[in-house]
C-alpha cells in the first residue's frame, strides 16, 4: 500500500456513496458502493482477500470517491458509473454474470421476476440493478403495492399472498385484461418517479385504518410510504427526463477553492470533474472565471441545462454560455447541487486533512534536507510569497516552520510600500530587506534557511539583498511550481540548480507543505485589503452600461479581470459604443489609480 492511498483512508468519511480504485496509469478498474465508505474501502487493504481480490488490491495505486446521501442513491449512482467505466474487475468480480433486471412479464396475467437475461418477448423490463440484492430490494417493495400474480394454484383456489393483500387471484377478484394493463403503466410511473398517485393512495389507506383503530395496518402503510420516500432519491442520479446537463457546486475555505461538476446524460449522473485551486477575487467572480474557462475549452460538450449554485448571478452565466442555466430553489434539482457543492467540501477538507499528515512525517525529513543542500540542519525556516492582482493591493507574506512543524505565531504580513504596478522582483525586494534588517538590528533569530515561493529572478533578488546589503549569511532557496500549480522543484546553490528530491520523499512533502502555506497566507492577507465591493457590482455606476451590455462585456472577454485590463480598441471590439467604451476606460482607469495611491 503505497503512502497516498495510507493517508487518504484515514480521511474518508463514514457516509454512504460510491468509490472508484485506479491502476497506475489513471485508469478506473473497480467501481462499488458502500454504506459506510470509510469502513468499506479500508477493508480492502485489511486482512486476506480470495485470489480475485488480492489481483484487484495488487493493481490499486489511487481512488477517489462520491459522497451521496443514501445507500439506494449509492446504488444507483454505482450502476450509472459502471456503464460509463466498463471498470474491468467489475466484470471478474461478478463471475461475468450479467446485471439483474426487474421483468414484468407478457402473460395473460402478469408476474414479477427477477432476470439477468432481457429478451424480445414483449416483456417490460426494468433496470439494470448494480446486483441481486439491489433488484429484490426494489422488488419487494413492488411486490408489497401491486397484486400481480405470483402462485400457481388451481383457479378457484387463492393463495397465501392473497391474503396478505399482495395477490389479486387473478381468475377469483380480477380477469379483465384492462386491469392488469393499468397496473403494468402505473408500475412504470412508478419507477420513472412518478408515484405520487400511489403515495396519495397509501395515505388514504393509512388514514382509514387509523381511523378504524387498526393501527398495525396503519403502520405497515407509513412503512411502505416510508420506503418509496428512500426510492425517490433515485431522482438525483438518475432522472426520467433524459435530461443532457452539467451540475456546479463549490466550497471554499483557507484561500482555497473546490469545484465540483456532475455530468448527467440522458438522466444519469455519469462522471464528475473535481478542481482545487486558491482563489484570488470574491469566490462568486472567481467561479464564474473557471466557468468560463470550463466551457473555452473545447473538450466539454456545452449540455442543454447547468446547474448552479443560488449565490452566482445567472445572467452572467447566461452571457458566458449558450444554455439553459438554472438556479434551482428547491426539490430534487437543488439537492443535485447540494450534493454538488457537499463533495467539494469534503475533497476540500481532504487536501488540507493530507497536509496535516504530512506534517506528521515531516519532522525527521528536516535533517535530511540539510544533508542533502549541504547546510546545516535547517531547524527554522522562513517562507516568503506575494500577492496582487494587476498590481492592485500588493502584499507579501511570511511563514515559519521549526523543526518541520508551521509556528503560527512567527508569522508575519507586510503591506507593499514601495512599488507600484505589478513588478514581483522588487515587492520581494523591499519585504527582504524589511525583515532581515529588522532581524540585523534588533538581534533577532536569524533562520537557519530562507525559501522563496518563486523561480531564479526572485531567489536572486533575495539572495543581493541577503548578502550584499545586509551582510548577512543565510541561504536562500527557492521553490518553483508546474503549470498545474503544483510543487515542482528546489533550486539552490551558487549558481542556482535544481536539488535532487525524490517526488515521495518526506523532504518533498516538507516543502510542499511549506510553499501550500505560505501561499495560502498571503492570499488570504490580499483578500482582506481587497474592497468589499465585488468588481462586477463597480461596473453597474458606469453610465451607458446596462445588464446587456454588461452580459455582452462578459461574454466577449470571459472573465472580470480581463475587462479591468482591457484596452479602448479591445473594449470596442466587444461590440460597445465609442463613447460608452470611454466611459468604462476612464471610470476603471481611476479605479486603479485610487488603488495605486492608497
Amino acid at each position: 500500500m503505497n503512502q497516498l492511498i495510507e493517508h487518504k483512508l484515514a480521511l474518508l468519511p463514514n457516509s454512504p456513496g460510491c468509490y472508484l480504485h485506479k491502476d497506475k496509469h489513471g485508469t478506473i478498474i473497480y467501481v462499488g458502493k458502500a454504506k459506510n465508505l470509510k469502513n468499506r474501502v479500508r477493508s480492502y487493504f485489511r486482512g486476506s482477500h480470495d485470489t480475485k481480490t488480492e489481483m484487484l488490491v495488487s493493481e490499486i495505486v489511487d481512488f477517489e470517491f462520491i459522497v451521496t446521501e443514501s445507500n439506494i442513491e449509492a446504488l444507483l449512482l454505482e450502476i450509472n458509473l459502471i456503464q460509463e467505466n466498463k471498470p474491468k474487475y467489475n466484470i471478474r468480480l461478478k463471475d461475468d454474470s450479467s446485471y439483474p433486471f426487474i421483468k414484468i412479464t407478457h402473460e395473460r396475467y402478469p408476474r414479477l421476476l427477477i432476470t439477468r437475461q432481457v429478451k424480445k418477448d414483449k416483456g417490460h423490463y426494468f433496470g439494470p440493478y448494480p446486483n441481486a440484492g439491489a433488484a429484490n430490494e426494489i422488488k419487494k417493495l413492488l411486490d408489497r403495492i401491486f397484486p400481480f400474480k405470483k402462485c400457481t394454484n388451481p383457479p378457484e383456489k387463492v393463495c397465501f399472498y392473497y391474503h396478505l393483500g399482495q395477490c389479486s387471484a387473478h381468475t377469483v377478484c380480477h380477469t379483465d385484461k384492462a386491469y392488469y394493463d393499468q397496473m403494468i403503466e402505473d408500475v412504470k410511473n412508478f419507477l420513472n418517479g412518478h408515484d405520487d398517485k400511489i403515495v396519495n393512495q397509501l395515505k388514504e389507506k393509512m388514514q382509514a385504518m387509523a381511523e378504524e383503530m387498526e393501527y398495525e395496518r396503519a403502520a405497515e402503510y407509513r412503512d411502505l410510504i416510508s420506503a418509496i420516500g428512500l426510492l425517490r432519491t433515485k431522482q438525483r442520479v438518475m432522472a426520467q427526463d433524459m435530461m443532457d446537463r452539467d451540475i456546479f457546486g463549490y466550497y471554499v475555505d483557507k484561500g482555497w477553492m473546490c469545484v465540483q461538476v456532475f455530468f448527467v446524460r440522458q438522466g444519469k449522473l455519469i462522471q464528475r470533474a473535481v478542481n482545487l485551486f486558491p482563489y484570488y477575487n470574491e469566490p462568486e467572480e472567481d467561479f464564474l472565471t473557471y466557468l468560463g474557462q470550463f466551457y473555452h475549452d473545447s473538450k466539454n460538450l456545452i449540455p442543454k441545462e447547468i446547474f448552479i449554485p443560488e449565490t452566482i448571478d445567472e445572467e452572467l452565466v447566461k452571457a458566458l454560455v449558450n444554455s439553459k442555466v438554472i438556479k434551482p430553489k428547491k426539490g430534487e434539482k437543488k439537492q443535485l447541487v447540494n450534493l454538488a457543492t457537499k463533495n467539494a467540501r469534503v475533497s476540500l477538507q481532504q487536501k488540507f486533512d493530507l497536509l496535516e499528515k504530512d506534517i506528521q512525517k515531516t519532522q525527521g525529513a528536516v535533517e535530511n534536507l540539510g544533508e542533502l543542500m549541504g547546510i546545516a540542519t535547517p531547524v527554522r525556516i522562513e517562507a516568503f510569497d506575494n500577492s496582487n492582482i494587476m498590481g492592485t493591493s500588493p502584499v507579501s507574506a511570511m511563514v515559519v516552520f521549526e523543526n518541520g512543524k508551521p509556528n503560527k505565531k512567527e508569522y508575519r504580513k507586510y503591506k507593499i510600500k514601495t512599488v507600484t504596478g505589478p513588478d514581483d522582483y522588487a515587492s520581494m525586494r523591499e519585504v527582504i530587506r524589511r525583515r532581515y534588517s529588522r532581524v540585523k538590528r534588533e538581534e533577532l533569530t536569524p533562520p537557519d534557511l530562507i525559501i522563496i515561493d518563486g523561480g531564479q529572478g526572485q531567489v536572486n533578488v533575495a539572495k543581493d539583498v541577503i548578502e550584499k546589503e545586509l551582510g548577512l549569511s543565510i541561504p536562500v532557496a527557492g521553490l518553483q511550481k508546474n503549470d498545474r500549480h503544483q510543487t515542482q522543484e528546489l533550486l539552490f546553490g551558487d549558481p542556482l540548480q535544481v536539488v535532487d528530491l525524490p517526488r515521495n520523499s518526506q523532504e518533498f512533502f516538507l516543502l510542499h507543505r511549506i510553499q501550500d502555506e505560505v501561499h495560502r497566507f498571503a492570499i488570504t492577507f490580499h483578500r482582506q485589503l481587497r474592497s468589499k465591493n465585488s468588481f462586477s457590482s463597480k461596473l453597474d455606476g458606469i453610465e451607458g452600461l446596462g445588464p446587456k451590455r454588461k452580459q455582452k462585456l462578459m461574454r466577449h472577454f470571459k472573465s472580470l479581470t480581463k475587462i479591468q485590463s482591457a484596452s479602448l480598441e479591445d473594449l470596442l471590439a466587444a461590440g460597445l459604443p465609442q463613447k460608452v467604451a470611454e466611459n468604462v476606460q476612464r471610470y476603471l482607469t481611476s479605479e486603479t489609480e485610487t488603488r495605486s495611491e492608497s
